[in-house]
């Protein structure tokens, strides 16, 4: 497996992107059929079009969603077992998008990374991920 880093971490979930595309393109063929003629037999399809396309585009989000509350509490637990207990007591301080970017930090530098961040110097997930020395691979993100 490629060895990971910030700039090849993302995915691009192709499929879901080709079905959001074709749903969407079967939902503008119905809406334009149910103009043309406002018939049920063009209403229904166009309605449930719609509504694959909304769940399609969706779907990843909350995946997405529930995968940063799933590193929030892996990345608070672990920073409880590696931080000195006067960084651990302030944990409760980072955001779920601070949280997302120090998961990619190695535990030799995670501690670093987190006084700069209850510092104020980074502040965003991307600025974390971006001063992330040793990298921490996750083959496992969706």
């Amino acid at each position: 497996m490629k060895t990971q880093d910030y700039s090849n971490h993302t995915r691009r979930p192709w499929r879901t992107i080709g079905l959001f595309l074709l749903s969407a393109v079967g939902a503008a063929y119905w809406v334009i059929e149910t103009i043309d003629d406002p018939s049920p037999a063009n209403f229904i399809p166009a309605v449930l079009a719609i509504v694959l396309t909304y769940h399609v585009r969706f779907a990843r989000h909350h995946a997405l969603g529930v995968q940063d509350r799933v590193i929030r509490l892996e990345e608070r637990l672990r920073l409880a077992r590696l931080l000195p207990n006067e960084t651990a007591s302030r944990i409760e301080e980072l955001t779920t998008e601070q949280l997302v970017g120090l998961r990619f930090a190695s535990d030799g530098e995670v501690a670093d990374l987190v006084g700069r961040v209850l510092n104020g110097e980074l502040a965003t997930r991307k600025e974390i991920k971006q001063a992330v020395r040793e990298w921490r691979a996750d083959h496992q993100r969706i």
